[in-house]
């Protein structure tokens, strides 16, 4: 007897006020599980109610990997604030839980991330802990280049972490366009 084990299908769509519960929840997992890799603590977060992530959810562009009613991941974009950087928007909040690594959850949000951000920005851009060699791979085989370290970006626990700056342009350059 052979047993198909079939892949069921992963929804990506952006999230809404009323998936603040979920939202919340996977936020304060990645906050938990991987301090490292977020300006933001667990505390601050968890002591936040389910009202400030529907409103967080509402102001902005948060995507999300859903199988089968569960939420796997998220990933955000923000546009840069100001009119003389407006043009860029920036990847910011990304995880996927453990269970759900290595599927290509991880790609197909950036992907939804990157095709919002076409229709916003000319630029996109995103840091991440240099020690991260899964993440960095992943978005440069998405196109991100790497143009940048900073040093001692964060600082969790007495550790200091480097993060890499990453970008990727949406349309091209104007300045080569005229050439």
């Amino acid at each position: 007897m052979v047993i198909e084990i079939r892949e069921t299908a992963t929804e990506i769509r952006r999230l809404r006020p009323e998936d603040a519960a979920l939202y919340r929840e996977i936020r304060l997992e990645a906050l938990q599980r991987n301090p490292e890799a977020f300006s933001s603590t667990f505390e601050a977060e968890a002591a936040q109610t389910q009202a400030f992530f529907a409103d967080r959810l509402a102001a902005s562009a948060v995507f999300g990997a859903f199988r089968l009613g569960d939420l796997l991941g998220i990933a955000g974009f923000y546009i840069q604030q100001g009119r003389k950087q407006a043009h860029k928007g920036v990847l910011v909040g990304m995880y996927v839980r453990p269970v759900a690594r290595r599927a290509g959850i991880g790609r197909r949000l950036v992907d939804a991330i990157l095709a919002h951000a076409r229709q916003h920005v000319e630029a996109i851009q995103l840091t991440v802990v240099s020690n991260n060699e899964a993440a960095r791979r992943l978005y440069a085989g998405l196109g991100f280049v790497e143009y940048g370290i900073e040093k001692n970006a964060l600082k969790d626990g007495g550790r200091y972490y480097d993060e890499v700056l990453m970008a990727k342009p949406l349309v091209a350059d104007a300045n080569q366009a005229r050439s």
